[in-house]
């Protein structure tokens, strides 16, 4: 027994004088391991007489346990020590400025989106969404659309696979659709604007697949077109931050619209400068009318009560108009250089008061 004694104060000798978590462990491995000095005194064992065996193997599990516990304890210290040794040499001056990192930008088309929300919000309009899949009837035959208009062909629309009945869904090529869920929903008066994705089947350097639009409409008992042309001019002229603006509306045809109308604006050209609100030339910006009465008939309201008036813009074309933005096709080309250099700030919210752009 005294041997044991002797070689547990040894052993825990060895384990305090360990100064790392590597000769720790070679005293683990030279006291605990199957050839090693515990491991042979429990192998004499089965020499030994019962009597012998009682006393000696309580011992030996004893020194075991204990020699074992000294080891833990002792690598948490050394863990420990390690750690702080590691953060002191790793601290961080909080005083320091901070690393320059990366920053986003807001897309110009969503920049856009914002600019015409917060121009028709101010004018009281509501924001109106609805689904990029459309049936037949929301996206042509409610807007007046004659069964043989040639956006009903393959050429112009992308349609789904045939249903068992034979409809077919299609992705909608205005957000006109919404109009009509609205007017089939809600009682006029009704004033809203619907910016979203649409999609036609065309695409070369000034049309793209898959563009933007923003869409609005006024329903009301005595709406008519001096309204219309008032409110498209207060928007050009807040959009295009001008003092004044020049603005002619040409007739047109829309399926949806009677009387129909385009309007353009005046401008000039100054180098590669776009002036709006100067100049003698005239450039188309948007779609426009009074809801035809066919219109408001499929949506469940009486003509010789209520009529308003519709209007439709590209939002890619006038955020290239507005920031001098030359290619259509950048704006779906994913380039960072290109967000870092027409992008808009996260913080740049639009507004009246202060100003809708930088």
């Amino acid at each position: 027994m005294d041997e044991l004694v002797t070689l547990e104060g040894e052993l825990i000798a060895k384990i305090e004088a360990a100064s790392s978590e590597a000769a720790l462990e070679e005293v683990r491995v030279s006291a605990l391991g199957k050839k090693r000095v515990v491991s042979e005194k429990l192998k004499t064992l089965g020499k030994m007489s019962r009597e012998e065996r009682m006393e000696m193997g309580p011992a030996l599990n004893g020194l075991t346990e204990r020699v074992g516990a000294a080891i833990e304890t002792k690598k948490e210290a050394l863990e420990a020590a390690a750690l702080d040794a590691r953060l002191a040499t790793e601290k961080v001056d909080v005083t320091l400025p901070v690393r320059p990192e990366p920053k986003g930008k807001i897309h110009p088309v969503s920049q856009v989106f914002e600019e015409i929300s917060a121009i028709f919000a101010a004018m009281g309009f509501d924001v109106a969404e609805g689904p990029d899949i459309e049936d037949d009837f929301h996206n042509f035959t409610a807007l007046n659309f004659p069964p043989d208009h040639p956006a009903r062909e393959m050429h112009d629309t992308f349609f789904f696979n045939e249903k068992e009945n034979g409809s077919r869904m299609v992705l909608r090529t205005h957000t006109s659709p919404v109009q009509i869920r609205t007017m089939m929903t809600q009682k006029p008066p009704i004033r809203i604007i619907i910016p979203g994705r649409t999609f036609r089947n065309d695409s070369d350097q000034t049309h793209t697949p898959m563009f933007h639009q923003v869409e609005g409409l006024v329903i009301d008992r005595e709406t008519h077109m001096g309204h219309l042309k008032g409110t498209l001019e207060a928007f050009a002229k807040a959009f295009f931050e001008v003092d004044s603006v020049k603005t002619r509306f040409r007739p047109h045809f829309f399926p949806f619209t009677e009387p129909s109308a385009e309007m353009d604006i005046g401008y000039e050209r100054v180098g590669n400068e776009i002036r709006i609100g100067q100049g003698e030339k005239w450039m188309e910006i948007l779609g426009c009318g009074m809801v035809h009465p066919n219109v408001l008939k499929n949506c469940g309201l009486d003509p010789d009560e209520y009529q308003g008036f519709a209007f439709g813009m590209g939002v890619d074309r006038l955020a290239m108009l507005k920031y001098g933005i030359p290619d259509l096709r950048d704006f779906f080309a994913a380039d960072a250089r290109w967000l870092e250099h027409y992008g808009f700030d996260p913080h740049d919210q639009p507004n009246l008061a202060t100003g809708l752009s930088r």
